[in-house]
């Protein structure tokens, strides 16, 4: 039986905003069941923690016997949605939207029971709209109302470029509501003005209201907004042992949020634990172990638990670092080798290692970070050890043997082994 307080849960956890009026859509779905979707466009192949707060929502829906689609925008990916961009998208190929959305359905999979939500392409209705449906679209919408959103108006103060296909977008997502004919559309409060585009073609084209439910956004793991332009995503498919280190990492602020918005701990509860005294750190651990637990399973969640316990409280190393071979003419700079032959290196009984050696080394870079530059940053916030010892200088010396291992680690998470040849 569907209670009153199931549904209020349903519309006040992790909900910003319903428009145009809450208690209407209260009792809307209080006496029957709704038509509602999600959008998303299939710009990245991976989804992160900030995706799941509406999936976790549709699924909620979904739960509740209501009709529910998730659109993935193979139509309107084309076009490259502007919100919150102070720059156009670059234009994005169909191989990379195939590519893209390959995964998709597997990693949505460990929220969404597909069983109950329906999964669509608004590419199979976009891409077939004739020009007088264009233009039969655009003539529900103004020209100054499509100009109104905020980063267009900043790039128009600043001299820079707001291009006609940006304008469009609204138009093509707005349509979507049209197509499908919903009741409701889902999505993050950096989509409201989209979805109130789409609320107006519904009224004007189909003569009837859709509801809009923006939901609430979190923040990455630096305290910016998640995304992957950004580099402060936790991914669904990131290892239990990286998702539960970066959920340690991020800023204590956002314990309480994460709680709400990514996991399915009693809402209840989180307001008891916001009462509580329990140490930060502590609140912290059950919350990694939670998501941990969402996506992999309660087995894993424990052994990340443990692992990081031995890393960081009682500083051990982890178990399963990834060890590579290297001779020590492959570690030696190449200044070094100019200067002598390489038997009277390889003669050598101890070798002496430093930060340089690992910035001259792609192949070491590669294993660590993503770029050279990348490895500077980090080194100058004193974010490098070799062997345990904090390395402040670039030519801090280490002085290692032949058959000897090196453990290089990097931030509080990257760990790598060396073993010298």
């Amino acid at each position: 039986m569907i209670t009153k307080p199931i549904i209020k849960d349903l519309l006040i956890r992790g909900v910003n905003e319903i428009i145009p009026d809450k208690n209407e859509f209260e009792k809307l779905i209080s006496r029957k069941k709704i038509k509602l979707y999600l959008g998303i466009d299939p710009t990245g192949g991976k989804l992160h923690l900030g995706h799941t707060i509406n999936l976790l929502k549709i699924q909620e829906f979904a739960d509740l016997g209501h009709e529910v689609i998730l659109v993935i925008g193979t139509g309107t990916v084309l076009v490259g949605d502007p919100s919150q961009r102070e720059e156009a998208r670059k234009k994005i190929t169909k191989q990379v939207i195939q590519k893209n959305i390959k995964t998709w359905k597997k990693q949505a999979g460990k929220i969404i029971d597909f069983k109950k939500v329906k999964i669509k392409y608004n590419g199979d209705w976009l891409l077939k709209l004739k020009y007088e449906d264009i233009v039969d679209i655009a003539s529900n919408i103004t020209a100054p109302h499509l100009f109104q959103r905020d980063n267009f108006q900043k790039r128009i103060k600043r001299g820079d470029t707001v291009w006609y296909h940006e304008t469009m977008y609204p138009l093509m997502q707005g349509y979507d509501s049209v197509f499908l004919d919903v009741d409701l559309e889902i999505g993050g409060t950096d989509q409201l003005f989209n979805m109130l585009v789409g609320r107006e073609l519904q009224k004007k084209m189909n003569n009837r209201e859709k509801y809009v439910m923006t939901c609430n956004m979190i923040m990455g793991t630096d305290g910016q907004q998640m995304s992957k332009t950004s580099g402060n995503c936790i991914w669904i498919e990131d290892s239990p042992k990286e998702m539960f280190g970066k959920i340690m990492s991020m800023p204590d602020g956002y314990i309480f949020d994460y709680f709400e918005l990514v996991t399915r701990v009693p809402i209840q509860e989180v307001e008891k634990m916001k009462k509580s005294n329990v140490n930060p750190r502590n609140l912290k651990a059950r919350l990694a172990k939670e998501i941990v637990k969402m996506y992999y399973s309660e087995k894993e969640a424990e052994k990340a638990t443990k692992e990081f316990d031995e890393v960081f409280r009682e500083k051990k190393f982890p178990k399963d670092i990834k060890t590579i071979k290297m001779s020590i003419l492959e570690l030696a700079s190449p200044s070094v080798i100019e200067k002598k032959n390489k038997t009277e290196v390889l003669s050598k009984k101890n070798y002496e290692f430093s930060p340089q050696n690992i910035l001259s080394n792609e192949k070491i870079i590669k294993e660590l970070v993503p770029s050279k530059s990348e490895f500077r940053r980090l080194f100058n916030q004193k974010s490098l050890k070799i062997n345990g010892k904090k390395m402040n200088n670039w030519d801090e010396k280490i002085i290692v043997k032949k058959g000897a291992k090196i453990v290089l680690q990097l931030g509080k998470r990257k760990f790598l082994k060396i073993k010298l040849t």
